[in-house]
């Protein structure tokens, strides 16, 4: 596989010199660029078809929110304890104003002792 690389690179490299020795140096220029960039993107593109499909991509994600949620287990579950004693302080609250309320309501409807 190196080999290769190295036989196209010494290829290019070769032409590029080819070019500077019969051309215009512009042009031979704009060979050297367009050979350079040519190897540059066989180099990068090696690989092209190696990378992960989408849905091992999404499994890994899924994997690592899963993960993300069972580390904050804890966390929630304090959460939710703590709104839990939140609503019944408050629901106790509540009823204790609203006999409060209920009292003094009926207290007023009464009609005063004589």
């Amino acid at each position: 596989m190196t080999g290769r690389w190295v036989l196209w690179s010494g290829v290019a490299v070769l032409a590029s010199v080819t070019a500077f020795l019969v051309l215009d140096p512009i042009i031979a220029a704009f060979v050297a660029i367009m050979l350079a960039t040519a190897v540059v993107i066989a180099f990068l593109a090696r690989d092209w078809d190696r990378h992960s499909t989408f849905e091992e991509r999404e499994l890994e994600r899924a994997r690592r929110r899963q993960e993300k949620w069972e580390r904050g287990a804890a966390a929630r579950e304090r959460d939710r304890a703590r709104w839990e004693a939140h609503r019944a302080r408050q629901e106790a609250s509540n009823r204790e104003t609203g006999n409060l309320e209920a009292r003094k309501g009926a207290q007023e409807q009464q009609p005063p002792a004589r």
